[in-house]
């Protein structure tokens, strides 16, 4: 028998790890061939490719995100070739698989819950009657069989990733645990009771060979990674043994569960080793306790904060409108709260009532409006309206093109910190400009974001428009290596070709710069290095924390950009040495 397992990520970069444990775990018994495409792609030109390796049996991973699209190939792929059997699987399909089956005709199977065990005896020709945790038909009829348990001892599962798999350019996404030790009423995880672990050893092994492999990101997918300290710390200790470079590991952890001894060992982690996502999801009380969160947003905030100073792991955090009880002014506190903490990035998310989901059976009782239709996100509740929802969808895409790129971390530390009574204002103020302006039906370039936010500026008439150019000139040149700066940025001063050549000379300069530039020509230096004039001490101010005068000087600083990266740039204060050299 032919067998097919495919799903639509919502991106190239993402890899499923579904399909990849279930040809795992039958690899022993058929060869099940994954092909994995994109929510992007043309539905026709996905069918031909599965139509083209004539399946007996295909079968997808369906989520919220493909759903639609992939019962779309479904249909089309029963029609042509009314032989091949259809298997779906997934969260999408496992809360209400017998309406699914009534609703489309040409699903054949749909396995329910944890799949290894079902998609095995369906392939090895069991009794279907037999098969715990499937759907079939009979006489046209769905057939749902009794749940299956939890595969208790998870050893028993393979390693779900081959040599040969495409990873370039790819998040490897991998696990190891099973459930969530609490019951947040939004989330799926709190529907599967118990928290089951893969041995330590095996763990480390895999850890290794992923290492190896030399891709760019694994991302655990643990609900809660830092559920057991002693684990998870052996996990990251073993990882920083191995010191390896250019990967990066992504954990999802619970602030309170991290103390002292751990923060100690975090402080000492490589940067860009490993990156954290923290669901906050509110700061509201009330809200906490009707999603059944276990957060103490003072702890929450205190060893975020401490992290956050070792400057050395990034950090995201999440919110998610919509929620009980948090109106629009809650949810600028909440957003407010974790702005004063900087995370890396901030990520503002929409309740979407998922099957199965607490929130969902309580819909009335907080009065949630949504159409029942993937993604399933709220419209509005008894707390927040429809048109409320929209203005914070618009602050949403400000913050994510303003802050969470730290592309303009300067200039806009400088305006909230000297003139907004909160972040949340700033956002709002910025998003209600492009609304205005019709900014959002375009899509932008970075360059072109520098100068949408200083016409932006101009509107405020309390702002110093000198500093904020002087700022926003600063932010470019230390993020970007195209030293084509907009001309409303430009410093009406240009540094010499020769006095650069002075500069980089002088044993001052090469003091600030790597070691290893001492060796390299001159104007291979060049290439490494911008000089721009400032009317502005930029470099105090930002160590004053923003809140300092500015002092209007002539500054020269020199940036040197690291290989290989535009945002890992480094500025230095040459005014002096300058000074000294054309006296």
């Amino acid at each position: 028998m032919s067998i097919l397992l495919a799903t639509l990520n919502s991106k190239f970069i993402h890899t499923n790890l579904a399909i990849r444990y279930l040809r795992a775990y039958t690899r022993d018994i058929a060869d099940v061939k994954i092909k994995e495409f994109t929510i992007n792609q043309n539905i026709g030109e996905i069918l031909t490719q599965i139509y083209m390796l004539k399946p007996d049996l295909v079968g997808f991973s369906t989520y919220i995100w493909n759903i639609d699209e992939t019962l779309e190939i479904c249909e089309a792929l029963k029609l042509v070739s009314p032989e091949t059997k259809i298997l779906l699987g997934g969260p999408e399909v496992s809360y209400d698989p017998t309406d699914i089956m009534n609703r489309y005709t040409f699903i054949d199977y749909i396995i329910f819950g944890e799949g290894e065990e079902t998609f095995k005896e369906l392939i090895e020709g069991k009794d279907l009657s037999h098969i715990l945790g499937l759907v079939y038909r009979e006489n046209n009829n769905p057939v749902k069989n009794n749940n299956r348990d939890l595969i208790k001892n998870l050893d028993t599962i393979p390693f779900p990733y081959d040599i040969d798999d495409d990873f370039n350019n790819k998040i490897i996404y991998y696990e190891s645990s099973r459930g969530c030790p609490f019951d947040c009423q939004f989330c799926l995880s709190s529907t599967i009771k118990g928290l089951r672990f893969f041995p330590i050893e095996r763990v480390k092994k895999e850890i290794d060979f992923m290492i190896s492999l030399g891709v760019s990101q694994v991302k655990f997918v643990d609900r809660t990674f830092n559920a057991r300290k002693d684990y998870s710390r052996e996990i990251m200790d073993h990882i920083v043994k191995r010191d390896p470079t250019n990967i990066n590991f992504h954990f999802e952890v619970t602030a309170h569960l991290i103390d002292d001894k751990q923060l100690e060992f975090l402080s000492n982690i490589k940067e860009g080793l490993f990156q954290f996502e923290i669901g906050v999801q509110s700061t509201n009380p009330k809200t906490i306790e009707a999603i059944g969160r276990i957060t103490d947003f003072g702890v929450l905030k205190e060893v975020s904060t401490k992290i956050k100073s070792f400057k050395n792991i990034h950090q995201h955090l999440d919110l998610i409108a919509g929620l009980p009880f948090e109106d629009y002014n809650s949810f600028e506190k909440s957003f407010n709260d974790i702005y004063t903490i900087r995370p890396e990035k901030i990520q503002l998310g929409f309740l979407k009532l998922l099957k199965g989901s607490g929130l969902r059976e309580d819909q009335s009782k907080y009065e949630f409006k949504f159409l029942d239709k993937a993604p399933y996100e709220i419209l509005e509740n008894k707390y927040i309206t429809f048109g409320e929802i929209i203005r914070l969808k618009y602050i949403e895409e400000m913050v994510e093109k303003y802050y969470n790129e730290e592309f303009f971390k300067t200039t806009i530390e400088y305006i909230i910190t000297n003139h907004y009574d909160s972040p949340f204002k700033f956002y709002e103020e910025l998003s209600l400009h492009f609304l205005n302006n019709d900014l959002f039906n375009f899509s932008h370039s970075r360059t072109t974001l520098y100068v949408l936010l200083l016409e932006f500026l101009k509107e405020n008439k309390e702002i110093d428009l000198s500093i904020v150019t002087n700022l926003l000139r600063y932010d470019y040149i230390l993020n970007n290596t195209d030293r084509r700066i907009p001309q409303s940025l430009k410093s009406e001063r240009i540094v010499e070709l020769n006095l650069i050549h002075l500069l980089l000379k002088d044993y001052r300069t090469l003091e600030l710069l790597p070691k290893e530039i001492s060796a390299i020509p001159t104007k291979h230096i060049l290439k490494k290095i911008t000089l721009s004039f400032f009317d502005i001490d930029v470099l105090s101010l930002i160590q004053s924390g923003y809140n300092k005068k500015v002092i209007k000087i002539d500054t020269l600083i020199l940036f040197y950009h690291s290989e290989g990266t535009i945002t890992r740039s480094n500025s230095f204060n040459m005014t002096e040495i300058y000074k000294e050299l054309i006296n």
